[in-house]
């Protein structure tokens, strides 16, 4: 009989797969510092294998949750365990191993070799303790077909479906991100992991795919990428672990790399480099945190946590260049901020919350349609249509760029365009704002700040200013009280005296994508009172009726000022084409 499995219970398993959901998460850190201190002009080969296997460990990392999903697990990322101080010991591994968050130069390829080092081979399977990430994963194998031998195959992979992330939502890597939902796939998925990190295993240097950077070249897995760099040599056909690389040679320059003083500590408080630290921490617990709901069942939030991360090179960089106040180098220290101080991340309550220079990021579950705008013959805003109720997750995010190609949601294009999403100054308060125009029964009250130029206020013959001279005409009131009913915006709002009680039309909390005449589309209509909530994490202004800018060009951002008009923006979806 074969001995027991070291992890031999359901429970032993997910905790396990929670493991190595924080192994991966471990090399993070200090594979973006490395990163970040690298200068892609003078050291491109570097920068092309530190970033290659960041890459690739956040699959791996995607990989892992798919895997706790699989077997009804619940992946946890947005926690104080995921941050401890660095210099810091691989997650259950062993403790001689520790990661620090150090410069490229020959301490980090030393880590990262010690790392990525496959194990030698007939290694035992390694649950805790474990001397390689090979060893570990081995454990891992075993535990998974002792259970489906003794349960059964369906009773370990009972896992909802719908949580797995797949190849829809996950890019820029040769690697597979693979659904799990049985045995085989799991085992895939383990193999994935295993062989970009150590090679194939009959030895190889290989990892079976093909270079991202160098189509024409098969790729080495990672410990053989870092050898290629500390050796100078790339590694050919025929070359072995034992032979070492000898193909062509590449060059690292040590004096285009930003110094930086291993594992940074925080500045002094007050300090514009503590302040640029605790940027840095916000931004990434943010990622974090993103990633956990991405994990959580909005797999489609992936693509806006990996955008996420383009914005931590710059705050990164700005960072380590702030050598006039520490000569030695600033550095990013990975600390964890608490959901409470990051404000917008707290709880289940519905929300919208801009992230910088990202999409819009909805909690809660608000419902999500279209409304189209119906006009007369002669082009006159009358009211609005609404349409079918669009599918969303608990969690999703809508595009704010407008560049997305999965428009409205947001597909991460905002990274790669560089998206500037600087919000404005925020606004005063409405009551403060208003201009106030009195008729017969009827007190209108105006905000221009807030107009989208929606066109309701004009009128098939004059706009709502001119009317209120008539409105000792109830019709004429009821009149312009419908048309203000319909501004999206609340720009135009009602009473029916100076000073008295506003009245507003009785609204769902919703958000509803709008589309103006002629196709042309308009702002994300938020209604019910939904709260909005600045990339600073303070508040908008609570209404009962607020538009936001999507086409990522207004200059009131977020709110919409009518600038889509002016552009012609227009939204163009293969959903949309498919359901024409």
């Amino acid at each position: 009989m074969s001995p027991e499995p070291r992890i031999g219970t359901l429970d032993s398993l997910r905790e396990h797969l929670q493991w190595a959901i924080e192994l991966e998460h471990a090399t993070l850190p200090p594979y973006l510092t490395a990163l970040y201190s690298l200068d892609p002009e003078r050291n491109p080969e570097a920068v092309q294998v530190v970033g290659s296997v960041f890459v690739e460990e956040m699959l791996h990392l995607a990989l892992a949750a798919n895997l706790l999903n699989a077997v009804g697990g619940r992946p946890r990322l947005d926690m104080p365990e995921m941050l401890p101080a660095h210099p810091r010991p691989l997650p259950h591994g062993d403790r001689s191993l520790e990661l620090s968050l150090v410069p490229f130069g020959a301490e980090a390829l030393e880590m990262f070799l010690r790392l990525e080092q496959p194990a030698p081979p007939g290694a035992p399977a390694e649950d805790d303790g474990y001397e390689t990430i090979g060893q570990f994963y081995a454990a891992i194998e075993e535990g998974l077909r002792h259970l489906c031998d003794q349960l059964g195959e369906q009773a370990v992979f009972s896992g909802d479906p719908a949580r797995q992330v797949s190849d829809a939502h996950f890019r820029h890597t040769a690697g597979r991100l693979i659904a799990v939902d049985g045995l085989a796939s799991a085992l895939t998925a383990l193999e994935e992991i295993v062989e970009q990190g150590e090679g194939t295993a009959r030895g190889s240097v290989w990892d079976g795919d093909q270079d991202v950077f160098h189509p024409e070249r098969d790729e080495v897995a990672h410990y053989y990428r870092f050898q290629e760099l500390k050796f100078g040599r790339r590694y050919q056909r025929g070359d072995t672990p034992e032979s070492g690389p000898t193909g062509e040679k590449i060059s690292v320059d040590l004096d285009g790399v930003l110094p930086m003083r291993p594992n940074p500590r925080p500045a002094e408080a007050g300090s514009a480099v503590r302040a640029a630290q605790e940027e840095f921490n916000h931004t990434y617990c943010g990622v974090l945190h993103l990633l956990e709901r991405a994990f959580d069942g909005s797999p489609k939030l992936l693509a806006v946590a990996t955008g996420a991360m383009y914005a931590l090179k710059a705050q990164a960089l700005a960072l380590m260049r702030m050598r006039m106040r520490m000569p030695d180098g600033a550095g990013p220290t990975f600390e964890y901020v608490a959901p409470e101080q990051r404000r917008w991340s707290v709880g289940e309550n519905q929300r919208i919350v801009v992230l910088r220079d990202g999409p819009y990021v909805v909690y809660g579950g608000v419902p999500f349609r279209r409304k189209r705008k119906i006009v007369s013959a002669g082009n006159d805003a009358l009211t609005w249509k609404t349409g079918e109720p669009l599918e969303t997750e608990d969690t999703y995010a809508l595009c704010r760029c407008g560049h997305s190609g999965s428009k409205p949601f947001c597909d991460g294009t905002h990274a790669l365009i560089g998206f500037d999403g600087s919000e404005s100054t925020p606004m005063r308060p409405y009551k403060e704002l208003q201009h106030v125009h009195d008729g017969v029964g009827i007190s209108a009250q105006r905000v221009g700040e807030l107009c989208i130029h929606a066109a309701f206020c004009i009128g098939r013959t004059r706009p709502i200013a001119a009317m209120l001279a008539d409105t000792d005409d109830s019709d004429v009131r009821a009149t312009i009280m419908g048309r203000i009913d319909h501004c999206p915006s609340g720009s135009y709002s009602y009473a029916l005296e100076r000073g008295g009680e506003t009245i507003e039309a009785d609204l769902p909390q919703a958000i509803s994508v709008l589309e103006e005449e002629d196709g042309l589309a308009s702002a994300l209509w938020v209604t019910g009172g939904v709260p909005v909530i600045r990339s600073d994490g303070r508040p908008l202004e609570t209404r009962n009726r607020v538009t936001l800018c999507r086409c990522g060009h207004s200059g009131n951002k977020p709110l919409c000022d009518g600038t889509h008009r002016q552009i012609g923006f227009r939204e163009e979806t293969q959903e949309r084409h498919e359901h024409e």
